[in-house]
């Protein structure tokens, strides 16, 4: 089973940056960034198939986030910048190991791989 471990969390200022951390134990064909907000339902914020490279983004998010990645290392990062205190919460990422198409219309079950999170908490 492939673990996902996150790490990058922490306390940033508003208008600040930030880069998570997603390393992977082994093959997944998609990675995602989701985000859990306090009292809100999780939410899909980024997906990246590892085929291509290719990385769908959230219209919330889009100009703010960028997606890369280290082959090497099988670790994909969250840059995070022009952070505002509604992006607040815990993200995960999560992986999807069977074929299920573009991972930008894979359902929430199809997801079947997750860490255990990381805090952001944006705030003065």
């Amino acid at each position: 089973q492939v673990q996902l471990v996150e790490s990058g969390g922490g306390l940033v200022q508003p208008g600040g940056s930030l880069t998570l951390s997603c390393a992977a134990s082994g093959f997944t064909r998609a990675i995602g960034w989701f985000l859990q907000a306090p009292g809100e339902d999780i939410e899909r914020i980024s997906c990246t198939s590892t085929g291509d490279g290719v990385t769908d983004y959230a219209e919330s998010i889009k100009d703010r986030f960028t997606v890369f990645r280290d082959g090497a290392t099988n670790t994909l990062y969250l840059q995070m910048n022009t952070l505002e205190s509604e992006d607040t919460g815990v993200y995960f990422c999560a992986g999807i190991q069977k074929f299920v198409g573009p991972c930008q219309f894979a359902s929430k079950a199809d997801w079947d791989v997750w860490g255990q999170g990381t805090q952001v908490t944006v705030s003065s």
